[in-house]
Parts: C-alpha cells; sequence; structure tokens
C-alpha cells in the first residue's frame, strides 16, 4: 500500500488525460479552457506536494501499475528533481494558457476550440509521463502522444504557412521517433528489459564484459541522437522556426518553453538511471552533445539576429538556449547537469513570458509582427512591454535574472573539465549575439515611431485589443516573479537540483 503522497504523480497523468476526454465531449469552448486551466493548476499544486514530500524527505520512490513487479509491467519514479519539474510544468501551462487567452479564442475557429484543449490536456499529460516514467516503451508511447499533440497546437491556427510548418514539425517528428524506437529496440534486445532499473544492471554487466560493444553503441546513439532530434537540438532544428512563430500565441509559449524539455528531462532520466555519465564518455557521445551545444549557442544567436519577425526571432533564440542545455549535458560531468536542469526552469520561465508578451504587443498594435511595426508598442500595453524586458533581460544575463545563474553554473561547471576555454568563449560569444537581437527588439518597443506612422500602424488596431487584459496580466505578473526567483533566491531552487539529480 502506498503512502497517499505517491499516489499523486500518477493521479495527475490521469487527471490530464480524463479532463482531455470530457474536453471532447464538450460543445462551449470556454468551459474546455476553463476546465483545462483549472486541471493545470490542480496538477500544479500536487507536483508542489509531491516536491515537499520527497525533498524534506530525501526520498525517491516508484510506484509501479498493474499486477506485475519489475523486471515486468511498467512503473513510474518520482524524486524531487521530477516533482520539481512537473510543478513547474503545470504552472506555466496554465500562465501560457491565460497569458495568451485572447489570441486563443481570436485565432482559433469556435467549433474547434473544444479539440484544442483535448490536445493541451494530452499534451500536458504526455509531459508528466515523460518526467515520471521509468520504463522506456512507456517513454516512447508518450513520445508519440506528444507529437501528435503539438502538430495540433501548432495548425490549430488554421492557416497555409501553419499547414507547412506543422507537416515540416511532423517529418521530423518522425525522423526523432524512429530512430529513438529503433534505439530502445535494439537495446531491448541486449539488454532484455524495458524497465530501467533491470536496464541499468545489464549495462553495467556488458560494460564489465565488453559484449555486445557495438550494438550497446549503436543503441544509445540512437536513443540520444531521436530525443536530440525531437528537443530542437542544432542542426536538427529547422522546424522549430516556422512552427513556434506561427502558432498562436499559447501554443507557442507552451511548444517552446514546455515541450522541448520534456524530451531533454527524458534524456537526463536515461542518462542517470541506465546509461550512466562515465558510459557516454566513454563512448564518445558526450563529445557529440557538446559541439552541437555550442553550435546551436552560435548559429541559433546568429539567425535570431536577421529576424525581423518577433515570434520567429524569440523560435530561433530557443533554439540557442537548447543549445546551452545541450552543452551542460556534453560536459559530462554532475555539474553540467545541474546547471542544464536549472536552465530547464530558467528558459521554461522566461520563453513563455516572452511570447505571451510579444503576442499582446501584436495585438495592440493591429496584430503585426515586424519589429518595426511594434515600435512603441510598450506604452500601449506597459505589463507587456515590462514583462518582455525582463525576459530579454534574463536571457542576456543581467544579475538578479535567472539567466545570469545559468550562465555563472555553466561556466563553473566547465572549470572542471577540459573544455574551459571553449566552453567560456561560446558562452560570451552567445552573450554578445543574444544583446544584438534582444536590444534591438526592447529599442523597437519602448521607442515610439513618428506621429504618421504610429496613425498608420494603428489603423486596424480594434477596439477590444486595447482594453486591458487581465489574464494576460496575471501571467505576466507570475512568470516575471518566476524569473525573479530564478535570480535571487537561487540556492534554495539548486539544493533541490542537486538532491533531485543525487536521487534520480
Amino acid at each position: 500500500m502506498h503512502p497517499y503522497m505517491e499516489n499523486l504523480p500518477f493521479l495527475t497523468i490521469f487527471l490530464s488525460m480524463i479532463a482531455g476526454i470530457i474536453c471532447g465531449a464538450l460543445h462551449k469552448g470556454r468551459t474546455a479552457y476553463q476546465l483545462t486551466l483549472v486541471v493545470a493548476l490542480i496538477n500544479a499544486v500536487c507536483s508542489g506536494l509531491v516536491l515537499e514530500y520527497t525533498y524534506l524527505g530525501d526520498l525517491s520512490f516508484d510506484y509501479l501499475m498493474g499486477r506485475f513487479s519489475i523486471p515486468f509491467g511498467n512503473a513510474i519514479r518520482c524524486g524531487p528533481l521530477q516533482a520539481l519539474f512537473a510543478t513547474a510544468f503545470c504552472l506555466i501551462t496554465a500562465m501560457a494558457l491565460l497569458g495568451g487567452e485572447r489570441d486563443l479564442f481570436h485565432d482559433i475557429l469556435p467549433e474547434k476550440l473544444n479539440l484544442y484543449f483535448v490536445m493541451v490536456n494530452l499534451l500536458q499529460a504526455s509531459l508528466l509521463a515523460l518526467t515520471y516514467t521509468n520504463d522506456l516503451f512507456t517513454g516512447y508511447v508518450f513520445i508519440e502522444i506528444c507529437t501528435i499533440s503539438s502538430c495540433a497546437l501548432v495548425m490549430a491556427k488554421d492557416n497555409g504557412p501553419n499547414l507547412v510548418a506543422t507537416i515540416r514539425y511532423l517529418f521530423m517528428s518522425l525522423l526523432g521517433s524512429g530512430m529513438f524506437l529503433i534505439g530502445v529496440a535494439f537495446f531491448m534486445g541486449i539488454t532484455g528489459h524495458l524497465l530501467m532499473p533491470p536496464q541499468a544492471q545489464a549495462v553495467l554487466a556488458l560494460r564489465a564484459s565488453e559484449a555486445y560493444r557495438l550494438p550497446l553503441t549503436v543503441s544509445v546513439g540512437l536513443i540520444v541522437a531521436g530525443l536530440g532530434v525531437k528537443s530542437a537540438m542544432f542542426p536538427f532544428h529547422t522546424w522549430l522556426p516556422g512552427a513556434h512563430g506561427g502558432a498562436t500565441t499559447a501554443s507557442s509559449a507552451m511548444l517552446s518553453g514546455l515541450v522541448l524539455k520534456g524530451y531533454i528531462v527524458l534524456l537526463m532520466a536515461l542518462t542517470v538511471r541506465v546509461f550512466s555519465l562515465e558510459l557516454l564518455v566513454e563512448l564518445g557521445i558526450t563529445n557529440m552533445l557538446f559541439i552541437f551545444g555550442l553550435l546551436g549557442m552560435a548559429f541559433g544567436s546568429i539567425k535570431a539576429m536577421r529576424e525581423q519577425h518577433i515570434k520567429r526571432m524569440l523560435a530561433y533564440s530557443s533554439v540557442a538556449q537548447i543549445g546551452y542545455i545541450y552543452m551542460g549535458l556534453g560536459l559530462g560531468t554532475s555539474a553540467g547537469m545541474v546547471a542544464s536542469c536549472f536552465h530547464i526552469l530558467v528558459h521554461a520561465c522566461c520563453k513563455p513570458l516572452l511570447f505571451c508578451c510579444a503576442g499582446r504587443l501584436s495585438a495592440v498594435t493591429g496584430h503585426h509582427k515586424s519589429l518595426r511595426n511594434l515600435r512603441g508598442s510598450a506604452y500601449r500595453d506597459i505589463a507587456a512591454g515590462i514583462g518582455f524586458t525582463v525576459g530579454a533581460l534574463s536571457m542576456l544575463g543581467i544579475p538578479l535574472f535567472g539567466g545570469f545563474v545559468s550562465k555563472l553554473y555553466f561556466s563553473s561547471a566547465s572549470l572542471s573539465t577540459n573544455r574551459t576555454a571553449l566552453a567560456l568563449l561560446t558562452i560570451s560569444l552567445s552573450t554578445v549575439l543574444n544583446a544584438l537581437y534582444y536590444v534591438p527588439a526592447l529599442l523597437s518597443i519602448w521607442i515610439r515611431p513618428p506621429a504618421e506612422e504610429e496613425t498608420t500602424i494603428l489603423a486596424d488596431v480594434r477596439t477590444e485589443d486595447l482594453a486591458v487584459d487581465t489574464p494576460f496580466r496575471s501571467a505576466a505578473v507570475v512568470l516575471t516573479a518566476g524569473v525573479f526567483v530564478l535570480g535571487i533566491f537561487y540556492h534554495s531552487i539548486l539544493d533541490i537540483i542537486e538532491a533531485g539529480v543525487r536521487l534520480f
């Protein structure tokens, strides 16, 4: 009999799936929206309770489902790190829905709204499952659910460019899924198990005996590469700008802030529980992650510099930030993994804030997206202007903001490796490149255009768009507070992450 708290991780997954089914039966989009928002907040509270239970108790636990125990059946595993990610993911889902509420009901046809929220609930269930799963095949199943629901969120804004972006996204996602599935099949063939604990024991035995060295290398490489493709690791990022840049605001916020992280969290779980960092170093996989991470940091920022479409600029920025995470994993140390985990939280908080604020700034400027037409838009919604500024300064790495702590810990983690110079140089270069597109964006929204140009730009603005957007402001306040919490009270959060990595 499990203690009550140990039932909550499974309950959150189950509740999200049930909410998705109910939303499909609802006829009113507004009711489906409210149900989805309430479920996300309930899941955030439940995950917060599990976080307190696991961190204060310094424990992690397995929750077995079905009649069969290890090494059969399937299970989920929860410790402080999984509970922290689950809490953040659910809370940010709710904030993304609040922040993009007005655009949701403007961009999506009324008869399709309930179906949109079916997909949001399935997306949340899949992210929670990817965070908690202790079974590779269950992980694959929810990877596919996450892929389908993500594609639906992109194409919900029903127009030609979005359909093209969805097809491109689907092709790349299927490539990643196929690589992952083939890797899992090979890995099961040489270990004989799908659950992670017995797999870890089999890997230790294979390393000791030097048996199946080539199949082990191929299977691990395919699994890592498949998850890399799905999380937009450079150079497999080409689908991302079209998908994230063209979707409705709430979708962009969830896709960039959450979906990419779900695959990385699963990769981290496999690294710690099954493969071990030492094995990835031996096989040279950390070298590839490090190189692709550095290239993503540089080229993602270079592409963002060339963009005038604000949401596409933010999408390319996500490529650079994913590069930071893979660079940390590529260091091959526990400190690098801790820095990557912290950056997942920072980016999951900053990027939904930036996308929601960009959507609001666009709405009060006649739904224009180019930086030139967004000039002075911050004065038409001060909350959006301040929120965008906070998110941008965090991405730049200004002290007191979460992004500064990320870069500080990435730099510190690199000092104990033989990659210090290259890592520090690329972090410095990326910071300069970040400034070269975020600073012009900030100047655009805060500097007013000439009066005649402003009149022309505002000719398309609807009266309802200029009205105070209370849900957006609530979300912006919460996400802005999150950025400052990560930048000021980071010691407590890093303590949780370090305990979580130890108990992974």
